[in-house]
């Protein structure tokens, strides 16, 4: 088994990475939920701002604050484009650390498979020479006894 040390200390090593890109995932993953929340406010404070200038009404307000409303309105909108940008943004890292855990994964398994047929075939030798082992003490013991079988009908 001691063949098998570096190729378990690959695994071992494989494992860990493996739980590192888990980590990332869940902390994109995480980050986009965020990001779509963020947006979601955006575009829930945009609704209300403009649902109360609707119900109030702009009969009797200054041309200074529609001026400011829409300017306000106009920056709110674009901060709802940009937060679609961090979104595409965060979804293509999401991607990515899936792409790469898929490969931790695919790495470890292959990994593990090489284990797996490297202890079959030391199995498979084991019990190989054990039987040489079987056959060689059958063929001695058989030796013998014919051996004092022959001596005994000698006398």
């Amino acid at each position: 088994m001691s063949d098998s040390t570096g190729l378990l200390l690959a695994i071992s090593l494989a494992e860990r990475k493996r739980d590192a890109v888990v980590q990332q995932l869940a902390q994109s993953q995480q980050n986009v939920r965020s990001a779509l929340d963020q947006l979601e406010q955006l575009r829930s404070y945009a609704g209300d701002t403009d649902g109360r200038w609707v119900r109030n009404g702009t009969v009797g307000l200054s041309v200074e604050l529609l001026k400011h409303h829409y300017q306000f309105s106009g920056r709110l909108q674009q901060a709802m484009v940009m937060q679609d940008g961090v979104i595409a943004n965060l979804r293509r890292q999401a991607e990515l650390a899936q792409k790469q855990l898929q490969a931790a994964e695919s790495r470890l398994s292959g990994l593990k498979t090489v284990l797996s047929k490297r202890r079959a075939e030391a199995e498979r030798l084991a019990r190989r020479r054990e039987q040489a082992d079987m056959d060689e003490m059958a063929a001695q013991l058989f030796a013998r006894t014919r051996a004092f079988n022959l001596q005994g009908e000698m006398l």
